[in-house]
């Protein structure tokens, strides 16, 4: 047997999906900046943190205080390697 969809069964369903799509529109306008301030407040944390790894620094350290962790390694020319050519810059 055939069963057809009544009017206000098809004009219940379509009010609800337009009722779940514009309420979903205004959380999302009350909720979309409070989770993008915790997200960039998260990943400026998480790069904070890479800087000062990457920088060696400590928190303890005072502003203008200067440490060396390592010399730097005096780099020698191989002379192997082939001969150094001069060049001239053309205009």
């Amino acid at each position: 047997m055939l069963q057809y969809a009544s009017i206000t069964g098809v004009l219940k369903i379509v009010l609800i999906i337009l009722l779940v799509y514009y309420g979903l529109k205004i959380l999302s306008r009350i909720f979309a900046p409070v989770l993008v301030k915790y997200v960039a407040k998260k990943a400026e944390e998480r790069f904070g943190d890479m800087n000062s790894q990457y920088q060696g620094t400590k928190k303890d350290q005072k502003e203008g205080e200067v440490t060396i962790d390592k010399m730097p390694n005096a780099k020698t020319s191989n002379k192997n390697v082939g001969e150094y050519v001069d060049y001239e810059e053309i205009d």
